[in-house]
């Protein structure tokens, strides 16, 4: 049997039991590289997450993001150190005096990994109509689709396709995407936009060839082809996937080393937090994310010497979400005076420690630069004038009010007890009666995306680092006009002409100063209107096993293995 069958089927043996496996080791079948740098390893990681699919105009979580990251690439990358816009599937680009045609450089020789469905089962090169074809598709909303809004406003005829698609009418081409005779891809833009790059390295800009929509139809989304460094080989759906490493990657280290350097990559889907907890204390997991405060404790007290434990601020908001169209809700002083009920910096020190940092003006996280933060009120803690508000719209009491229903997803790790402090604090500053409803993330997301829940959890992690990645959530063109459809994006459904206004001006601004007082402004709105209850923001935290080199963590908790690799001696 040739090595490369035997491997696979290795790999498919080895994932069948996750938790009475033992690491795979480096050591005997490692080869140096330059600069130190060891090849092989499996890097074994547990997503507690639902994964709705890996065909990246479906991802929209990013539990599924981390798994299709490793399979498929764009045209830019974002930097997995210090998140910056580096070269993917194009080498250089361009941009014109009018900062609105960026004419892109394609990487020659880039295959796509060997599937069947390519005639032979062999993959073929990845080619400028690859990127035409993917980016208009990005424009043509459909079932399979949730990433139209990306380009809708930014690439020149993008919205005019879109338009016609939801009109029912044939749509046209999209004027701003351009395949160059030389073999250049060139993008107009409507606007000049200052993130626009970072749009590109966002997950519906990856490039996938057309014949996996053929070949596997509906079940598309768990056939990821791409170009990246590894290739799904095997899976047992909510059981375990293998990825193994593909050795016609295009990339290289600064040392001039082929990636990747893992031999491969395996992922289970346990959904209970101590067993996944366990495994990684017995070193069958190689990382293990967002430990709380008692893992922490636990890590640094092993015997065997601690793993490495990595943090930095997230670029994330944890908040809940009103149903505007629900009493009490409808009212805008009910729904400020559960904000003012709130104490956000107890509640973290109590619940969360150094694990978060309380959400005192709004949504967009701190640390982004140039963002004026001062110019968004503070959310403040005033249990008497949140009942004075409650009086205002004609509760004497909060025992007045309905019996409220906070809902949230048990697939966090203090999801559940945040709402329990919540609760408290509802019940003890107004006098609310408050339940707590707990469900499956599946379940739990599909009520918000239709409209069906009243009260609920829901938080964010950056596309990309930018504020207005945030406040995009909110943008009224991100709501499906039919109120029966779900909406993925803009799960409140807030619609204001200001906000719009303000939003659509900071998309065009290039003005980076003007740009941001803009996107402030929006945020001043939202938070005026009290269209959500913003409670904390992460930090990321991730524990590795002390032999795991090369894999840094960053504000928006991706991970990027195709450079990580594994310094463990041979036993």
């Amino acid at each position: 049997m040739p090595q490369h069958n035997a491997f696979r089927l290795l790999l498919f043996i080895a994932f069948t039991t996750w938790m009475s496996c033992t690491p795979t080791e480096p050591g005997g079948r490692s080869v140096e590289g330059q600069g130190g740098r060891k090849y092989g390893g499996m890097f074994n990681y547990n997503e507690s997450a639902p994964v709705r699919g890996l065909f990246p105009l479906g991802i929209t979580q990013l539990s599924s993001y981390r798994l299709a990251a490793q399979v498929y690439e764009g045209l830019l990358r974002i930097d997995g150190t210090d998140l910056s816009i580096q070269p993917g599937l194009a080498t250089s680009w361009e941009v014109d005096p009018t900062n609105t045609v960026y004419t892109f450089e394609l990487r020659k020789g880039v295959r796509f990994h060997d599937d069947p469905c390519f005639e032979g089962g062999k993959g073929r090169e990845m080619t400028g109509e690859d990127v035409l074809h993917c980016f208009t598709e990005l424009c043509t909303p459909g079932p399979r689709n949730l990433l139209a809004w990306l380009f809708q406003d930014l690439v020149l005829g993008a919205g005019a396709r879109i338009n016609a698609v939801m009109a029912g009418r044939t749509p046209p081409p999209v004027k701003g995407l351009e395949l160059l005779d030389d073999g250049r891809f060139r993008i107009t833009l409507s606007a000049p936009s200052t993130t626009f790059l970072q749009v590109l390295a966002h997950q519906g800009c990856w490039i996938y060839p057309k014949e996996i929509v053929a070949h596997y139809g509906d079940d598309l989304p768990w056939h990821p082809v791409g170009t990246g460094a590894f290739i799904l080989r095997a899976m047992k759906p909510g059981s375990s996937m293998v990825f193994e490493r593909n050795p016609a990657y295009w990339g290289t280290d600064e040392h001039g080393n082929a990636l990747p350097f893992l031999d491969g990559v395996r992922v289970t889907f346990e959904q209970d937090r101590a067993k996944e907890w366990e495994a990684f204390s017995r070193g069958t997991l190689t990382y293990y994310p967002e430990p709380d405060r008692a893992a922490l404790t636990a890590l640094a007290a092993r015997p065997e010497g601690p793993p490495t434990v990595l943090t930095a601020a997230g670029l994330s908001v944890q908040f809940y979400g009103f149903s505007r169209v629900r009493a009490p809700f409808t009212d805008r002083r009910v729904r400020k005076a559960f904000s003012l009920a709130i104490d956000r910096r107890a509640l973290v020190d109590s619940v969360l420690g150094e694990l978060a940092l309380p959400a005192e003006r709004g949504v967009v996280p701190p640390g982004l630069p140039d963002y004026p933060y001062d110019s968004v009120p503070l959310l403040g803690y005033d249990p008497a004038q949140a009942k004075a508000l409650l009086r205002e719209a004609g509760y004497a009491s909060g025992a007045d009010l309905p019996t409220v229903f906070l809902q949230v997803n048990n697939d966090g790790p203090a999801y559940v007890r945040v709402a329990s402090a919540v609760q408290v604090m509802l019940e003890r500053n107004l006098g609310v009666q408050a339940v707590i409803s707990v469900l499956p993330a599946e379940q739990h997301f599909a009520r918000v995306e239709r409209a069906q829940a009243q009260f609920w959890r829901e938080g964010w992690v950056a596309d990309h680092p930018d504020p207005e990645n945030f406040l995009a959530l909110f943008y009224g063109r991100n709501a499906p006009a039919d109120t029966t459809e779900p909406s993925f994006l803009s799960s409140t459904r807030f619609k204001d002409k200001q906000y719009d206004a303000y939003f659509q001006a900071a998309q065009s601004s290039i003005d980076r100063t003007e740009r941001m007082r803009l996107l402030a402004n929006c945020e001043r709105i939202l938070m005026e209107d009290a269209v959500v209850l913003p409670i904390y923001h992460e930090r990321m935290v991730r524990a590795l096993q002390p032999w795991v080199r090369d894999l840094p963590i960053n504000g928006m908790d991706f991970l990027q293995l195709r450079s990580a690799w594994f310094d463990r001696p041979a036993q």
